[in-house]
Formats: C-alpha cells, sequence, structure tokens
C-alpha cells in the first residue's frame, strides 16, 4: 500500500494563498540513491508503509503524496548576522506536504465523542537540496552528501538528549558533483527531507511588516496560533507572542543543557514553536567553553555556545516589533520579559532531567544548576561536557560507578564536594534506568566533531555506510535509555 490508513493528510499552509508561498517543482535528479529512511519517524505520520520504491518517488522525486498541492517554496525576510535581508524564502527547499500525528490521531480517536480532546499535531514535511526556486539568490539549490549526513546526525543526537527538534526522514543521494568552497570538491548532492511542527518562521511575520501589511500579520497570527498554539484565544495576539517566548525559551535551555551550539541562529532559522530544525554548521561542546562557535564564519562569536540565549531573545524582539503593526506595544513587551524568567526555569529542569533526578523545589534546584556549571568550568577540559552526565545519571545512585570510573579522579575538591551535596539532594528519577545497557557503559555517545568527520571518508571513499548506521543505532540506543 502507499501509504496506511492512519495517514491524515492536512495541507494548511497552502489555504494563506500566493502572497506566502509559490508553487514550485523539484530538481530533475539523474539518480536517487535510498541512503536513510527515518522508520521510527515515519510510523507518526502513516508513511512507514512505503516501500523503498514509492519512497524515493515521493522523496527523491517528490511526486506528490494523497492529498497534497505539491510543493511550495514558503515566502519569509529575516535577519542574518543581524543584518536584515528582505531577499530571501525557501532558496533550495520547499514545503513538500502536511499531515497529522497518527500517535496522537489513535488517542483521540479512543476518546470518543469528546470534544475537548486536541487535535493530533499537525506536522510538515519540508525539503533541503531539492532545487532552485524563485528565492535561490543564484545559488544551485542543492545540499551536498556530507551536509546531510551532519544534519541526520544532529537531529537524532538531539532527540536523544530531550531536545525539541525536527526529525531527519530521508536522505537520497541524487548523482551531481557539487562545487563548494568549504569542502574538498567536486562532492556528492543529496536531497533531505525533515519532519517538523512547524516551518512558520520569525522571518514570516517579518516579511509581512516589511511590506507593511498588518492583514498579513493578522492572518499569519491566526494560523499559527489556531495550528500550533490553540490555548490562546482568537485574537490575541499579545498572548499568542507569550507563547512562542515561552516555547522559545525552552528550547534555549535544552540546547545548553545538551552541550550544543547550532551555529546559525538567524531569525529564518527560528520558528513559532521553538523546534530546533536546519543544521549547518552546528557543534556539540567538548568541554565546559562559553565562547565556543560552530561556524568559521562567525568571527565575532555572535551565535557562540553562551550567547545563545541572548541570540533568541534578540530575535524574538524582532518577532515582537512585527507583531507591533496588529498589537499594542505594552503587552507585547511584557510578553517579552518573560524570556528571561522562563528561561531560568526551564534550564534548571533541562539540567534536572538531563541528571536524572527529581525536582526539590527553584532554591534546591537552582543550587544544582550552579554546581553542575562550576563543577564542569573547574574541570575544564579534562571534565568533557557529556561524560559528566553519564556518570552521575540518577545522583546517588551512580556513585559507585561515577568514582570507580575513567573520570574518578576527576571527582574531588571543593567544587565537585558542593555539586555532590547538591546532587544528593534530590531524589532519582527513575533509577531502574540505571539497569540499561547504555548506563552500564564507561563511556557515554557523544558526538564531537572528530567522530563526525571520521565518519564521512568510509562514505566518500568506499561507499560504506555502515558506521553511519552504527552510530544512529547507538543514538537510538541512549533515547531510549533515558525514556
Amino acid at each position: 500500500m502507499p501509504v496506511s490508513p492512519a495517514h491524515l493528510p492536512d495541507p494548511q499552509f497552502v489555504a494563506l494563498g500566493s502572497e506566502f508561498g509559490d508553487p514550485v517543482q523539484a530538481a530533475d535528479f539523474p539518480q536517487t540513491l535510498l541512503r536513510f529512511r527515518n522508520d521510527g519517524a515515519a510510523v507518526t505520520v502513516g508513511l512507514d508503509t512505503l516501500t523503498d520504491a514509492e519512497w524515493i518517488a515521493h522523496f527523491g522525486r517528490f511526486e506528490p503524496l494523497p492529498g497534497q498541492p505539491g510543493p511550495i517554496a514558503m515566502r519569509y525576510h529575516g535577519h542574518q548576522f543581524r543584518h536584515y535581508n528582505p531577499d530571501l524564502g525557501d532558496g533550495r527547499g520547499f514545503l513538500a506536504a502536511q499531515m497529522r500525528e497518527t500517535s496522537r490521531a489513535q488517542a483521540e480517536s479512543d476518546r470518543v465523542a469528546n470534544d475537548s480532546a486536541p487535535r493530533p499535531r499537525l506536522l510538515d514535511l519540508g525539503t533541503k537540496g531539492s532545487g532552485t526556486t524563485p528565492w535561490s539568490r543564484g545559488g544551485d539549490g542543492r545540499l551536498t552528501l556530507k551536509g546531510g549526513v551532519r544534519e541526520v546526525l544532529a537531529a537524532a543526537m538531539l532527540e536523544a538528549q530531550g531536545v525539541p527538534t525536527s526529525r531527519a526522514l530521508s536522505l537520497i543521494e541524487t548523482g551531481e558533483a557539487l562545487e563548494r568552497g568549504d569542502e574538498p570538491s567536486p562532492t556528492r548532492s543529496a536531497v533531505l527531507v525533515r519532519l517538523s511542527h512547524s516551518h512558520i518562521r520569525f522571518g514570516t511575520f517579518q516579511r509581512a511588516a516589511y511590506l507593511n501589511r498588518p492583514d498579513m500579520v493578522e492572518t499569519l497570527v491566526e494560523h499559527a496560533r489556531g495550528l500550533y498554539h490553540p490555548g490562546v484565544a482568537a485574537g490575541d495576539t499579545s498572548a499568542f507572542y507569550a507563547a512562542v517566548v515561552q516555547a522559545s525559551a525552552r528550547l534555549a535551555a535544552r540546547w545548553v543543557a545538551a552541550g550544543f551550539v547550532h551555529g546559525v541562529l538567524n531569525t529564518d532559522n527560528l520558528n513559532v514553536t521553538g523546534e530546533s530544525f536546519d543544521y549547518g554548521p552546528w557543534r556539540f561542546l567538548p568541554s565546559y567553553q562559553p565562547e565556543f562557535t560552530a561556524a568559521y564564519f562567525d568571527q565575532t562569536g555572535l551565535y557562540a555556545f553562551a550567547r545563545q540565549p541572548e541570540a533568541v531573545f534578540w530575535a524574538l524582539t524582532q518577532l515582537g516589533g512585527a507583531l507591533k503593526l496588529v498589537a499594542e506595544a505594552e503587552p507585547l513587551t511584557d510578553a517579552l520579559n518573560g524570556f528571561g524568567p522562563a528561561y531560568i526555569r526551564e534550564l534548571r529542569a533541562a539540567f534536572l532531567e538531563r541528571l536524572g533526578v527529581l525536582s526539590l523545589g527553584e532554591a534546591a534546584d537552582q543550587r544544582l544548576l550552579d554546581a553542575t556549571l562550576a563543577l564542569l568550568k573547574e574541570g575544564g577540559e579534562a571534565l568533557r561536557w557529556e561524560p559528566l552526565f553519564h556518570d552521575w545519571f540518577t545522583g546517588f545512585a551512580s556513585s559507585a560507578r561515577a568514582l570507580g570510573g575513567p573520570r574518578g579522579k576527576l571527582y574531588q575538591g571543593e567544587a565537585f564536594d558542593a555539586f555532590r551535596f547538591a546532587l544528593f539532594e534530590h531524589a532519582p528519577d527513575r533509577p531502574e534506568r540505571l539497569e540499561h545497557p547504555v548506563l552500564a557503559r564507561p563511556e557515554p555517545e557523544e558526538m564531537l566533531i572528530d567522530e563526525v568527520e571520521s565518519i564521512w571518508p568510509d562514505i566518500a571513499d568506499r561507499d560504506d555506510w555502515s558506521p553511519l548506521y552504527a552510530k544512529l543505532e547507538r543514538i537510538e540506543q541512549v533515547r531510549q535509555a533515558r525514556l
């Protein structure tokens, strides 16, 4: 069968009209070699029953899925490294389809006649490297295969660590030789499909404001409110903005707790659902380095690790500026001012989750957050970011394995004593998770750049994909272990 009976097409974006997007066609690729299909993600939208041939037809040649209007290149503007660019839009990607999440659809069907039950989430299939569009700005509209592999890895690792993220659904090699200035060329090409909650960006609103079209801003607000923040009352723009602020604060906090650096936090790379997406020059921290950057071209450190919350806040101010066309400034300012408290609250929660312990209240939770960061700072390069959370998962229950493990000698001194005291105040959260084989390993699963780079030569030189698949399997084990 082409799709499962659980597949629920629901193309909503097209209803906004031609002012928000342009019908396009995917490139006609010389090859379509399936390299990665994420059946775990596909099952949530009823696409897991596709054969490989059907998969390639829909995600390599982009034959429309049932009930879908065909590809749409979305229009948006944005600040790029804080310089406004009105010449943006989907230049090498498009919105391929929208559908409802089947796992929640099943739960909804079990609540017969309960009109108050929430609808299943609307999810997007968005592409990267699918060809030129009216917004390509002279680019070739393509994606390197190496870039696609890196996005698959980033999304998998972030999902395993509890970060709200798009998921890489498909990676298909397309048989073209691409020239790039930042990697050896010619290099292989690919098209990626991601599964995401929304591709409505801050820059989507900025474009409407730039055009001085309050009617378009209002249309976008109501569209995004109803689909992504349905708890907000119709017409309440400031409450919608507050919901976006809160979701964005959670995202920034989760990035920090994961030791993740997105690399390019332009306003066209942040969306209204607070979900991370579009992974280009990303990195995970090797150790506590506030100034650590992911992009070689970020020479001023604008999007450095510790500046990511600031970058998200700045982007939110630009969104708020666009919304001033249809809402009073004071309630928008009040909503924006909620970012700081929300970020700290979400950061405490994220660190507790990563350490596998339960909340003890604001003061004790803050004490643990501060002590954890202090220990990581004092540990320097010797104490890598990820191993700390691996060693001390569930707190006191991990004492013997942490102190007897490969980093046991690092766990001493005043900073460690403060960390241990703060950690042991907190009760473990489901300590039976320590029985998972992943937690019995002396070393955690990391995603440092040297390992990421080491996977590529096997693919490039020998067409050996087994190291990538093995890495993805280990990451999935980490995700399962922390459930």
